[in-house]
């Protein structure tokens, strides 16, 4: 299935969050490619070719974020520097928030440990290994709203502000795992509901995936200093937030786009 979403950045300019001389961090728009990609041959715009043009330098991804998906994207200046924070993703030495409206009314916290088979794509030679790898994510309730509209079987539809934490970087894991436990993202073209998303697009004017990397805390992969990076949502996504009533519940430091070393 292609992530084929409507959102596309208004521009060829990218939101630059954090430039020093060995790394960069971007706020990624939902529906950019993070480079090419052959799901999605159509596409001719990519962060990696669109961000090497506006600061006049080659940069290396360091890891991945779902074309729906936005928020923090990591980016080395040179590969042995995005090697290194591959390596903090790989050994779990970083901390990543996401936000997320998902269906239902979610438990305040939980936590999901639900190993998972690595996705493939028909046009894409498929993995050799076929066994389940461990998969792990805790959530935190952030608010609740319900609406007199039936969408599916009842009379109201309820929907979920959560804060995700992986801990694991399985493709597509948050999205899967909110599946999993019955609470699927909005917006989720692969995992979600059709008649959520539908409704949230042509009535609430949210026609993308609802999920963004907020925040991610780590150590700088050659200073050694901690640094903390945070990532404004998209104007869909504020609001929505600000028709459900839940401006106040989102953690202050995510509202404003800043970086803190610590």
């Amino acid at each position: 299935m292609h992530e084929n979403n409507p959102i596309r950045p208004a521009s060829d300019v990218l939101d630059i969050l954090y430039h020093d001389e060995h790394i960069v961090a971007i706020n990624k728009p939902s529906g950019l490619l993070v480079h090419r990609s052959p799901i999605d041959r159509h596409e001719t715009r990519f962060a990696i070719q669109i961000l090497r043009d506006q600061i006049g330098q080659y940069v290396y991804p360091a890891h991945r974020l779902d074309k729906p998906t936005s928020g923090v994207l990591l980016f080395g200046l040179s590969a042995e520097v995005a090697r290194d924070l591959g390596q903090i993703f790989t050994e779990q030495q970083i901390k990543k928030s996401y936000i997320a409206v998902v269906r239902g009314h979610c438990p305040d916290a939980g936590h999901i440990d639900h190993a998972l088979t690595e996705v493939t794509d028909q046009r894409i030679a498929k993995s050799k290994t076929a066994e389940a790898q461990a998969a792990i994510t805790d959530f935190r309730l952030l608010g609740k709203h319900q609406i007199d509209v039936e969408i599916e079987t009842y009379p109201q539809s309820r929907y979920s502000l959560v804060e995700l934490q992986p801990h694991t970087g399985r493709r597509h894991q948050l999205r899967r795992h909110l599946k999993h436990i019955s609470h699927p993202i909005i917006g989720d073209a692969k995992y979600g509901r059709g008649r959520h998303n539908r409704y949230f697009a042509e009535q609430l004017d949210c026609p993308r995936l609802l999920l963004h990397a907020a925040q991610q805390c780590f150590l700088h992969p050659v200073t050694g200093h901690p640094i903390k990076i945070n990532a404004t949502i998209d104007h869909h996504f504020s609001g929505l937030i600000t028709r459900f009533g839940w401006r106040d519940s989102l953690p202050k430091e995510w509202r404003q786009q800043k970086v803190t070393k610590l």
